[in-house]
């Protein structure tokens, strides 16, 4: 893990942000993210599904987003598929959403297309 560490160190000093998936899944840890030098935690879809009828999965989700924010982590929920499920993640103060409640996937072209290069994060070629 500490080549890691330092590779992602070096990396971010160059302004490059990192994310780590799926957390709370796996081979995920507490462990990996009190070391591991990253921007954005994801916190697994499994946990974030069931979130609005499952307390302990709410639990989950609630702690994982506090630790995160202690370690000053913005957090993404996965798997936002409906309008409880970002209420839920809302309510207990998770920064971003992904999944069909947030939006539908869509070509790239066509987000450019609607926000312009510059606002979608691409270069402008310029």
């Amino acid at each position: 893990m500490s080549r890691a560490v330092q590779l992602i160190s070096a990396l971010r000093a160059r302004g490059c942000r990192f994310s780590l998936d799926d957390f709370g899944s796996g081979v995920s840890s507490f462990t990996y993210l009190k070391h591991m030098p990253v921007d954005y935690l994801k916190i697994d879809g499994s946990f974030v599904h069931n979130s609005p009828d499952d307390r302990t999965d709410l639990a989950m989700v609630t702690s994982i987003n506090q630790v995160a924010h202690i370690l000053g982590i913005k957090t993404v929920a996965e798997y936002v598929e409906n309008k409880a499920i970002r209420d839920a993640m809302t309510r207990v103060g998770v920064d971003y959403g992904q999944g069909y409640a947030m939006a539908m996937p869509q070509p790239l072209a066509h987000i450019v297309a609607a926000v312009g290069p510059r606002v979608a994060g691409l270069p402008t070629g310029g």
